[in-house]
This record gives C-alpha cells, structure tokens and sequence, in this order.
C-alpha cells in the first residue's frame, strides 16, 4: 500500500482481509473503544471506534495510517494518536458521513494538522 493518511502501514502488521470488528482500540496513552466499522480499500483504509461511553458514546473515524500496531492474539489495534487527540476528533455519524466527501475532508484535515509525528503526515 502506498505510504499515505488512508492506508495502513506496512509496519503496523495489519493485514488485508482480517475482520477488525469488535477489536478493542488502544491510543497512546489508554483505552479508546472497540471498531465497530472498518475498511481495507487501498488508499481509502480507515476505522470507525465506538468509544462507548469514554465520550458519551461517540463514534469517530481513524484513518488507517494512525494504526502502529496489530495484535492479533488479544484482538487489539494500537494507535499512535492520544487519547486526546481522538476525544477532539470532528464528530461522525456513518450512516451519514461515510458518503459525505466534504466531512472526509474536515476529518482529513483535522488529522493532518493534529498528526503525532510533528510536520502533518505529507512526507510520509
């Protein structure tokens, strides 16, 4: 996969085809939720976590590339984004944004500028 903000790392240890739903979903710094949705298009890779009632039950959309690590025994994704970071994450409905390109864009934007790694994620 192309080494971009919608496609999962080749280091993250993800692979296509594996069934993510109901995976629990680790930041940096804890426990965010579980997946509730998820896709492996190339370049258009991404999670939906419910983060119960962390949030007051939010759901929010992670892009592929915040994923750094997969572990498959205890079903677990890791994030490199804080817990923070997803808290104020734009809101996201899936029924309605999934479809809805100018709120992927805000989303995009959003994690472009908030990206962990310093200096947004265009030299990756």
């Amino acid at each position: 996969m192309t080494d971009h903000l919608w496609s999962f790392s080749a280091e993250s240890g993800h692979l296509a085809g594996t069934d993510l739903t109901g995976w629990r979903v680790e930041a940096a710094d804890g426990h965010i939720g579980k997946v509730d949705k998820h896709s492996d298009e190339v370049d258009d890779s991404y999670l939906v976590v419910d983060t119960g009632v962390w949030i007051f039950g939010k759901e929010v959309l992670i892009p592929a590339r915040a994923v750094t690590g997969v572990d498959l025994e205890e079903q677990t994704l890791h994030l490199a984004l804080s817990k923070e970071q997803v808290k104020d994450s734009p809101e996201f409905v899936s029924d309605k944004h999934l479809a809805d390109r100018q709120n992927r864009e805000e989303i995009d934007q959003y994690y472009r500028a908030s990206w962990p790694f310093g200096g947004g994620v265009g030299g990756f």
